[in-house]
Parts: C-alpha cells; structure tokens; sequence
C-alpha cells in the first residue's frame, strides 16, 4: 500500500522526531562502541567483495536540536535502497568533509544512524549538515516461500492444537569465503497457528506400507515401513502405533579399502604410511629466489603443517609416501598458495619445486566496451582481470546498482536480451579475488528507440575562417558555414551482436559534399561544403605515444633503453632518447617501463595519457639517476640515509641487521656489499618529473585512489666479486616523525611497493611508533616499518589523501583565446606542492604529480585542495605539445580576469602568478595557483576553475564560458584554408576527397619550407597548393597558408619564415602521386636573391621544371622525397597532424633535421632568401624634408632612384596554372600588404 505524498512526508518528520529524542538521549550516555568526534566506525565484513557501499542519504537538515540520519527513517523512505543489516556506517559533511576534521562530536553506528546533537558542541559551533552511507553485504540475503501447514500437533478428535510453517533464508551471490556460514534474513523463520481437530468419527487403520531400504549397507542398520489411520463414522481414533523399525540382517562390513604401497594404513583410514619414504623439496619466489619459513602441508589436512622451508628454501618430510598421488600444498604469507603433485624421485623418494608468487589485488586487463544497440537488440559486455590469486567472482553493475546474478546469469560476461530504452546508461564490472577488488571502467550502452535517428541527415554548422579579402556578408565576418556531421556513434551493422567487441564500428559522418565559390575581392576561391550526413563505417586513427626519454640532471638521454608494456618488450628508445609506441587496442591505463641496460638510470615506470580517438601525443620522460654503490660489511649493522636535499634533516634511514645478505643460492652472504640506494626527495620540486608511475592505489571498494608521497626510494644490493644481486631478510625502515607534521598523516603512513606491470602501488608494511636515543642527540621518535627486500622495486613513504578537487585548464592556438581554436593532445601537467610554512603540515615540497590530455573540451586535473585555507596547498601547472612549452596566461603588471580566464574576487583568493611575474627575465611556461576549495556557498566560486572531486562531471562537461586557466601557443600571424575543411584536433572529421590536404587519416605527412627575409620588418609569407600532375586535380587549388617571418635576434636585419606547405605523394585513394605546384609568395616589396643549390638540383634532376621567370615568387613542383634540412625542406610524419607540425616547425626553426628550437636561426638550413625594401616612416612630409634640407632630401631622392634601376627586373605578375588563373586574382608583389592590395582595388574599383 503506498501512502499520499503529504502522509508519507508527515511520518518520515515524526519518524525522524522520535528517532531524534532516542538519539539525543543516548548521547549523553553513549555506548562504549559509539564513535564520537568523527572516528569512523569499524566495518564488520573484510571490503573483499562481500559488501557495497549504498549512495548518499540526507533526510535531515541541521536546526533546532541538531542533525539527525536515524537508521529508521532513511529506511522508511528508501527502503528499496537499504538493506536490512548494514555492517558499517560513513559520514561526511555536505561540503565532503570528514567528522573528524570539522571538530565537531558525534555519534554514528551501522545499527542506529548518525546523530550530533548542538547542545554538545563547542560554544559557538552548531552541527553541519551530514549525509551518510551504508556498507551492505554484497551477498542479498532474502526469505524463500513459506512451507506448508504441519499438522495439527493434536490427533484426538475435537482437541486444539498448532500448526507450524517454515522459511528459509537465502543468499544471492554467495561469496565461496562465507561457505559455513549460516545467512541470517530479517524476520522469523518459524510461523505457528492454532488449529482444532475434527470432530470424532470412527477409525481404523490401513495396509503396512511396503519396507524402507536398511540405513547400511554392511553391518546392521535399521528399516521402517508405516500405515495410516481411516476415520470411520462410529470409531475417532486408531489403536496402535503408525511406523514399525526392524533391524537389518545385513553382512559385516569387510576391512579398510584403502590401499597403500607398504600396507601401513592409518587408523582412521585416510591415509598411508611409509616410515622409510622421504619427501624433498624447494620453494622460489618467482624471480628464483628461495623463500624461508614456507608451510608445507598435504591438501588433504592443510591446517595440519609438515615442516616449514629453511633458509634455502628446502624442507625434507619423513613418512610420505612415494607413490605419485600426493598432493602437496605450500603457503607463505604475503604469496599466494600453491598445491602441487610430488614427483617420484627413486623408489622411496618424491620431490616437490613450488614457485610461489606474491599475491596481487585484481587488475583489470578487459574492459567493457561502450555499445550503440536498437531497441529489441541484444548486447554483451566482457570484463577480465588478472591477480594472485586469480580473480574468481565477478559483479556487474548498471547505473552503479548492482545488477541481479540470478537473473543476468552473468560471470564475466554480461548478456542484456530484448534491450528497452530504460537500460541504457553506463555498465562496469568488478573483479574479487581473496585479496581485494577492482572495478573496470564504465562503458556506455545508448539505446535508439523505433523511431528515432541517431544520426540526421541535415549538417550542422561549423565556420571556417576565409582570407582576409573574403568578407561575407551573410556573416558579416570573414567566416562561411561549410557544414560538419557530428561524430557520433551509429547502431552497429554485421558480426555477432553477442561479441566482447563489434566487429566494425559504424559513426555518423560525411556522406554527400558539393563544391561551391566564395566571392573575394577580385577573384572567387572554391571551398567543399558537407551537404547531407549518414552511418558510414568510423575512422578509427592508430593510438601512438612518442616521446624522448633524458636524466633529469643534465638532459643525457637514455640510449637504446629497452621499453617493456607488461613483460612483453615492446621497443628501444634511439640514439637520443626518442621513442614510439603503439597503444594496443581496448587499453584504459597505458604503464609502460623503461630499462636502462647499462644501469646508469633506475628503471622507470610510467603511465602515459594518450587520446582514445586517435593520433599521437608527445610525452618528455625523465628518469632518475641511480646512485654510485657504497661499501658495505655485510657482518655489521648498516645504516643507509634517506634524504639528501641541501639544508635538510633527512627523511629517514634504512637499518640492516648483520647477516641479512642472502645469495640467489640462499646462503648468507658474509662479503663486502656494493649497496646503491637512490631516494627521490619531494623536497626537491625538478626530481617531481622524474617519479615513476601516478600515484595511486586500490582500495578496499576496487576504486582508485591517490597517494601523497614523503619519498621513494630504490635498492639494489651486489656481491663485490660476482656482481649477482642480493636480498636481505627483514631490514627496517625509519621515518623521521619531525618531517610529518601533519598529525593525521602519522597515523596513516605506509610502506608501499610500486607493482612494475601494472603501475599501481601495493602496500607492504605499516609503521609502528617509536621513540629512540641518539648519541650526543636529543630523543629522536621515528616510525618503524619492516621490509623483506626480495626483488628490485621501487618502494614509497606514502599516506592517501582525500582532500581533492579538479583544476579546469584550456590550451589555445594564440593568446586571442577564441573558443573554437582550443587545441588538442595537449599535456598538461600539475605538480601539488605542500603547505605553506607556519600552517599544519610540512614545509614546502612536491607531493604529486599528474598528466592529462586535453580534449575538445580542455582537461580536468586531480590535484589535492583545502577549504579551510586558500593558500594550504599550491600547485605549478605547465603545458607542452610535441615538446614545445606553451605560454600561460600573464599576470603582470596587474591581474586581468578577462585574459586569465577567472573571474574576480575568486582569481584573488586563487592568487595566480606566472612564472615571471616578479622576474621578467624567467620563463612564462608555468603559473602557480592556491588550491582553495570552492565553497558551493559563494556564487562567485561555483562556476570553475576549480571544482569538487565529486563533480568531475561538471568539470569536463564544463562550458567555454565557466572560469578556466589558458596556455596558448606562441607563433606569428597565420592562417591556414583548405578546400575540403579539416579540424586537425578532431581526426575523425576528415574526408576522403581527392581535394583533401592530408591524404590519408592513419599517418600525417607535414612538410615546411624556410625562408629567409632580409630586410627591417617582419613580413607574411604566403605558399599557394594547387594539383601538379594528377588528372583528377591538376589546376585545382588544394589550400592557402600564410605565415608571419620570425625574427633572427642574432643577425641584423633577417627574419624567416617556415612555411607549410601541400606534401607530393598519393592521394586518398592511393592510385596515383600527384607532385603539388607550390608557390612561395612574401608580402612586401621583396625580390629572390638565392636558392638552395641543393635543392635547386634536386628540381632539375625531376622534372618538371618550373620557370622562376618572377622574382617576387618561388615555384617547384614539391618534392616528393622527404628531403632534409640541406635543401631547407622539413618533413616528419606523424599519426597527429598537429604534433607533425609542431616537430618540422621546431626543426626548421633549428635549421636541422633532428633538432628543436624556439628561437629562429635565419642562417641555418634555408631553401629560399629574399631581399625586401621598406620606406622609412618619418614624421615630416617630402615638401617639408624639401625646405628644411633641399641638399640632403635631392641627394636621398637620387639614392633611392640608383637602387630602383639595380633591383628593376622582368614583370611581377605571379603565374597560376591553368583552370585556375579565372578564379585567383593576379597577385602583384610590388604592394606591401594584403590590405593594401585590396585597397587598391578598391579604388580601381570604385572608378
């Protein structure tokens, strides 16, 4: 019965009242395991699958007596949403505080809800508002159907007796750990009813029913067979008794069956004995080192323990029979058991060699994938995992509701039947094993209804920027609307719709386009218009990371560096550090690791942010040097300090006992040891590139969650003669106290491990506290961990931290910041400092470091905040793309909301400040900003940059509009159009036309020429594409661009220009090359005076040769070979036409073929020089010049008109092939500028 909406209300209030008065009462006399001032109470189940945190309620707001989420009332008004025994109980604030740290006191408990009451505050402080959640068992508990009715527990007629009836408690789900256990369901099992006889009527009983089967098979046993009673109508009840037992006249049963080798039987039978057998065996880790203390056990009794492996890691079992059936089970802790079959070795000896493997928390190696269905459709997802032991449970769930086992009947795979729209959404897995949880990435199902069209037919409207003398009118800008499709998914077409992945992918995208012309001021140019959208098969580009791996020191690059995805070797770095690798398909966390083969580097691991849509992103790796090996007594106590920044205490130490060496053999090794330890210091913020992996671990719910690190360190122990590598036994860790001063963070440290094929850390030890007396120092308190150094990991001083908010960062193609000239596969990157000194935590240093990429939307960054205080953490944020830094917005002479991207008051409390701020002569590629939470109180700090970490969603989906931070590119005017448009950032909007600019979607050619200008200004340089010898587009124009010369701030007078310009080679159907006519046009009154004589022969020698007949202009047909900085051509190819781009141009700036520079060298590596005249602007006019100085202006008079007869050459008309000469204007090269061209034309015009 469902009650009206106004009753309902009406007893959730009165629930909540009474719930509160009970509550209040108990607080001033709480229970001995009611938490008070936040302490989270401790969960019931192990987090290992048997149990899932519920959403957030809040059915009480804080006033009057305080704040009350009584376990009763959230269940009355969720009660689908709860289950009926929670087994734990977490609270935060509204504003995502913990309990603990709002100094407020309060009381929680799975059984009875949450409680503060005001009256027990602090004076001053009232009761924040709380939500909670529950921790439910994963396993549903519920009842089955009721039995039915017993019999009347009265025979006698007329009597009154009961009837009973039962029902069982179920578990859905069941976890194999909870196997014993017996489930315990809300309610009764039992239900009894009174219940009368009948009245009485004669009876009489029935025929024996036939004998029941003996009880044994051998050795007595018992039968029994039964009557029933028949009423008659004078007699109401039978004499005698209904059931009759008889003993069995059964054979005795014969001895023990078993059978051993040697007759000696145990007594209870379930097993052999043989006195004289002998059981060997050996225990290794993995990587071949021998494990002591290993329990050894048959499977039959694993709890009754044999031996235990020695320091060799052997053990010899007397008594066990060599007769190959026995199974041996091996265990040791922190490694997964392992149960073998002992090999015969000889007639009374068998063997066992166990390699165990230390245990592993899930990993998910297969996500789901994001599917597109019609309704009525079918859909399967998979998921898979990897871990130690092997992951042996999966859950779903949609929408993050755990789906139903029973009725999905899923394990891996999730199948959905007869799809409904109201099942789309998202959809994840979760692996458990007995060691923990991981949760896959969630995959999106979009359903389209019957009659609904996922992709629609009309385009929408995307601008293009046109030249400068194209204004349209429609418009009134220089922008026309030539259409674009949107990329959205379409329902998939052939293959099994029950497979892990669709076969082929189907998008929305460009079905029709027509060609159409744009009126410019004295010529038309054409453009290709998208006309009418369809479902096409998707362009899926190849994923590529590439990159450049050097020190961190001095820049030394990491030669021929073996790089390892998992434990296949995927590649080597080159000759200077540079690398590709190719994403592999369904990859969610790329972790790749670098090995230095001649050890001068530590090994490396790293988790690169690549775009999922395709192309390349360029990453720089730095990678830590390792320390120079030290000298150490393997027989005496060793100390190895940790920490070494200048004018610090060190962090910590590691203490070896004497005798802790082991050898690969397992002996104990007495020898000098060659001990190299390598600590990462935070405190030095240039080691923060160099850390390895991202900083995060898996917790007990299978999330990832991030760490802080206090420093990490790497070991490696060898013998002195042989070089082989050691291990040691336990050795300690010591933490100096006095570098945590976060008082919470003391309580939470751990010592993790960094597992190298996944990047995610493992915890290995905790710390105990521990105060300890120094000689001639004062009382020193240290943690203390404990450490089996068994393999060469990279171990971390390491707490999680929960106060965390994501940064909304934009990238952009020039400081005009216009919204659609965002740029993608931009790396962005936020290094989180530590408080300042004089607050609550430690002095100044890096405590993480995280990448992102940005999309079509910007990036949004995790990073650690505070609300308590706007400057409590900070965090540089720097931007590269394909290894150039991008420029951040300036903040100097004074802070400008509009070109910052923030708006005020919030930018003042963020306190942002480039680089420079306080010293022009530093580098702008940085900014640093306060990290203070924004309060959802204050209007002014709702709308970015920073954004709660339970808002991500508002973060990515945020609007160009909202508050961000902006880097930009820093580049001269230019302008680029292409006859079929292209957005670069987006692969995905490209079209296979014979007019496209780039050919081919899979691999982007980018090819630039340099030229030289001398002269006293900076001068726009144009390069007009136009088809060269394919039939399909001879004449035919494919693209503009226009670049502004850079100038050369070592030679005076001389600027360049890199200009790109169309790559020769085959077009998208890959038939036939076309070479392209290119023109090389500068804007000014500029004449050629060389050619590159290489490049000059190499044109001669392939023909056709085009005559340079004007020397305003450069033509060749281009080359199709990818000539090198010799010839001044620079070509690179690049899955990201945007990152091509970036490395030719930062090579042509260079003026070499493998170099990168920013700052341009006009003498090095140049194609083409011209030589440009510019009047000189003076304030006075010529009849002025004339009367105040007659001699000197006729003698400059005459100058000028000697150097006009030396530089007078043939005709400055440009040539355009034909077929196009109708449509482009002649373009005269005697006018300065565009602008002044048009306005001659104007003028002509006008006449």
């Amino acid at each position: 019965m469902q009650l009206p909406a106004n009753c309902a209300l009406g007893l959730l209030l009165l629930l909540n009242i009474v719930s509160a008065q009970e509550l209040a009462k108990e607080s001033e006399f709480p229970e001995p395991n009611q938490k008070k001032r936040g302490q989270a109470a401790a969960p019931d189940l192990a987090s290992t699958g048997t149990s899932e945190w519920t959403s957030w309620f809040n059915v009480d707001h804080p006033g009057g007596d305080g704040d009350y989420e009584s376990l009763e009332a959230i269940r009355f008004y969720y009660r689908e949403r709860l289950c009926a025994r929670p087994v734990a109980i977490e609270a935060r604030t509204t504003e995502w505080v913990p309990p603990e740290e709002t100094g407020e006191i309060v009381h929680y408990s799975p059984e009875k809800g949450f409680w503060c009451v005001n009256k027990e505050q602090p004076e001053g402080v009232t009761c924040s508002n709380y939500h909670v959640r529950f921790q439910c068992p994963l396993d549903q508990l519920h009842w089955l159907n009721w039995s039915r009715w017993s019999a009347c527990s009265q025979t006698a007629c007329g009597a009154m007796g009961i009837q009973i009836r039962q029902r069982t408690c179920e578990a859905d789900n069941a976890n194999p750990s909870s196997e014993g256990q017996t489930p315990k369901c809300e309610g009764h099992a039992i239900e009894r009813r009174v219940c009368t006889t009948p009245s009485c009527t004669e009876a009489k009983w029935g025929k024996w029913g036939p004998w029941s089967p003996c009880t044994k098979t051998c050795g007595g046993g018992r039968r029994v067979r039964r009557r029933s009673c028949q009423k008659s109508a004078k007699k109401s009840l039978c004499i005698g008794r209904p059931i009759e037992v008889q003993k069995c006249a059964g054979s005795p049963c014969p001895a023990c069956q078993l059978s051993c080798i040697t007759d000696n039987v145990n007594k209870d039978c379930s097993g052999c004995t043989c006195h004289d057998h002998v059981l060997e065996g050996r225990v290794f880790s993995a990587e071949g080192m021998p494990l002591a203390s290993a329990k050894v056990a048959l499977k039959e009794k694993p709890l009754d323990i044999l031996t235990t492996s020695d320091k060799r890691g052997e053990f010899r079992v007397l008594g066990i029979c060599a007769d190959g059936k026995t199974n041996v089970t091996v265990r040791l802790e922190k490694y997964a058991p392992t149960t073998l079959l002992a090999a015969i070795n000889g007639s009374k000896t068998s063997t066992v060699q166990a390699v165990l493997r230390g245990v592993e928390k899930p990993y998910i190696v297969k996500h789901p994938e994001s599917r597109v269905r019609s309704e009525g459709q079918r859909v399967a997802f998979c998921c898979d995992a990897m871990g130690t032991p092997e992951p042996f449970k999966y859950y779903w769930y949609h929408n993050d509701t755990l789906l139903d086992r029973k009725l999905y009947k899923y394990d891996k795979r999730l199948v959905l039947q007869n799809l409904q729209l109201h099942q789309a959404g998202t959809y994840h897995c979760k692996a458990s094993s007995d060691i923990g949880v991981m949760k896959s990435a969630a995959a999106h199902l979009t359903i389209i209804g019957k009659e609904q069209s996922v992709c629609d037919s009309k385009p929408q409207e995307h601008q293009i920027k046109m030249p400068t003398e194209c204004f349209q009118a429609a418009t009134r800008s220089n922008y026309y609307n030539v259409g674009k499709c949107p990329n959205s998914p379409c329902v998939g077409k052939g293959g099994s719709d029950l497979q892990c992945k669709d076969s082929i992918n189907h998008c929305c995208g460009v079905k029709r386009m027509e060609i159409q012309e744009v009126k410019c001021l004295g010529y038309t140019l054409p453009v290709k218009v998208v006309t009418e959208c369809g479902c096409a098969k998707c362009i899926k580009p190849r994923m590529l990371v590439r990159g450049r791996v050097v020190a961190v020191d001095n820049g030394e690059p990491l030669q021929f560096g073996e790089i390892f995805i998992g434990k296949e070797q995927v590649g080597f770095t080159g000759y200077k550090g540079t690398f590709t690798i190719e994403v592999p398909p369904n990859t969610k966390r790329l972790v790749v690791k670098f090995v230095d083969r001649l050890q001068k580097f530590l090994d490396t691991i790293k988790i690169f942010p690549f775009d999922e849509r395709g192309g390349s992103v360029y990453h720089d790796v730095k990678v830590m040097r390792k320390k120079e090996p030290i000298d150490l007594d393997a027989k005496q106590t060793n100390t190895i300090i940790l920490g070494d920044a200048e004018g610090e205490d060190p962090i910590g130490e590691i203490v070896i006992p004497p005798n802790s060496f082991i050898t690969i053999n397992g002996e104990i090794y007495n020898g000098t040891v060659k001990a190299s330890v390598t600590f990462l210091d935070p405190r030095n913020i240039t080691t923060a590139a160099a850390a390895s992996s991202d900083f995060n671990f898996v917790n007990n719910e299978g999330d990832v969650v991030p760490l802080r690190t206090y420093g990490m360190f790497a070991v490696d122990f060898r013998e002195e003669a042989s070089n082989e590598v050691l291990q040691t036994g336990q050795v300690e860790i010591h933490m100096d106290v006095e570098q945590i001063k976060m008082p919470e963070h003391i309580q939470k440290m751990k010592l993790w491990s960094l597992n190298t094929e996944t990047g995610i850390w493992e915890e290995e030890s905790e710390f105990q506290y521990q105060k300890t007396k120094r000689k001639k120092r004062e009382e020193r308190t240290f943690l203390i961990g404990n450490l089996q150094i068994r393999e060469r990991r990279l171990f971390n001083l390491d707490v999680p931290e929960y106060r965390r908010c994501f940064v909304k960062v934009r990238a952009y193609m020039n400081e005009k910041f216009i919204p659609n000239e965002q740029m993608e596969g931009v790396v962005i990157n936020l290094i989180n400092l530590e408080p300042m000194a004089g607050y609550s935590s430690n002095p100044r240093a890096w405590g993480r470091f995280d990448s992102v990429i940005t999309g079509p939307n910007g990036a949004c960054l995790p990073a650690f905040c505070d609300e308590k205080r706007a400057n409590a953490y900070t965090a540089y944020v720097t931007a590269t793309l394909g290894g150039e830094e991008m420029e951040a917005a300036p903040s100097a002479p004074k802070l400008n909301p509009n070109v910052i991207g923030v708006s005020q008051p919030y930018l003042n409390k963020l306190d942002y400040r480039r680089t420079d701020h306080e010293d022009s002569s530093f580098k702008k590629t940085a900014f640093k900003i306060n990290l203070a939470k924004p309060n959802p109180n204050n209007i002014d700090e709702t709308n970015g940059p920073l954004y709660a970490y339970r808002n991500l969603r508002d973060c990515e989906d945020a609007p160009v509009s909202a508050n961000h931070f902006r880097f930009y590119r820093v580049e001269a005017d230019k302008y680029e159009y292409n006859v079929v448009p292209f957005q670069e950032s987006d692969l995905t909007s490209w079209t296979g036309d014979y007019l496209s600019w780039w050919p081919n979607p899979q691999e982007f050619r980018a090819c630039f020429i340099k030229v030289k200008l001398n002269g006293p200004v900076e001068y726009i340089v144009r390069s007009q594409n136009v088809g060269g010898t394919h039939p399909r587009t001879k004449g035919r124009l494919y693209g503009i661009r226009d670049i502004r010369s850079v100038r050369d701030m070592n030679v005076y007078n001389s600027s360049a220009a890199c200009v790109e310009f169309k790559c020769s080679g085959m077009l998208f159907d890959q038939a036939l090359v076309d070479r392209t006519v290119v023109s090389i046009m500068p804007q000014g009154s500029c004449r050629r005076t060389l050619i590159n004589p290489f490049l000059q022969e190499y044109l001669v020698r392939h023909p056709p040769l085009i005559e340079q007949n004007d020397t305003s202009s450069f033509s060749m047909l281009a080359p199709v070979d990818p000539l090198g900085h010799n010839y001044g051509i620079y070509t690179v190819t690049d899955q990201n036409p945007r990152l091509a781009k970036e490395i030719a141009i930062g090579r042509c700036f260079d003026g070499t073929s493998d170099g990168f520079s920013r700052e341009m060298k006009s003498d090095m590596g140049t194609a083409l020089t011209f030589t440009c005249q510019e009047k000189p602007v003076t304030r006075q006019s010529f009849f002025q010049r004339l009367l105040t100085s007659p001699g000197e202006t006729l003698s400059e008079i005459r100058r000028e008109m000697r150097e006009n007869e030396q530089l007078q050459g043939p005709s400055q008309v440009v040539p355009y092939p034909a077929g196009i000469s109708s449509r482009l204007p002649s373009q005269s090269r005697r006018t300065a500028s565009i602008r002044r061209r048009v306005n001659s034309l104007r003028t002509s015009s006008s006449q």
